[in-house]
């Protein structure tokens, strides 16, 4: 992720930002689990991961993806991020590590959501700085309290969450 635009400053891109960290931690836990032949481990990580996941994409496209898909300018490219959650989603649903092809497949996309991050990262979170209203932030951060269970945690006066 950028480090110029100031995004990583705001509570609820910090939020996004430690969910993308989490599961890219469990997906490559996984990954070295499968390298080292422990299929079972690399299951249950999977499967937490795909929980993490669900959790995630779900404060993202409830909040700050459906407010930054009011713009037109926006709309497809939030509808092409959900469409890959998606498809990671129901490939997690189905996975089956004792297939060596699914095995192949999950590496393949653990790297390729490193990638998916990558646009939220660089590419949706800076442009919302510039694109939300104070009220839209509100919703965002409203709609991924609803799904978390919790408020966003709010910066404190060094910039830190408080």
């Amino acid at each position: 992720m950028c480090h110029y635009c100031g995004c990583r400053d705001i509570p609820l891109i910090k939020e996004f930002i430690a969910e993308h960290e989490a599961v890219t931690d469990l997906g490559g836990d996984a990954v070295r689990a499968l390298d080292a032949g422990d299929r079972a481990r690399a299951a249950l990580l999977a499967a937490e991961m795909a929980v993490l996941l669900r959790g995630h994409w779900a404060g993202e496209e409830a909040g700050l993806f459906r407010v930054m898909a009011e713009n037109d300018e926006y709309a497809g490219y939030v509808a092409a991020l959900v469409a890959e959650h998606r498809e990671l989603d129901a490939f997690l649903t189905g996975l089956d590590l004792d297939d060596p092809a699914q095995r192949a497949a999950f590496v393949r996309a653990v790297d390729e959501l490193h990638d998916h991050i990558a646009k939220e990262e660089d590419g949706l979170f800076p442009a919302s700085l510039t694109e939300l209203t104070g009220p839209q932030w509100n919703e965002a951060m409203a709609a991924w309290s609803g799904v978390h269970g919790r408020p966003v945690a709010r910066a404190g006066a060094d910039g830190g969450a408080a």
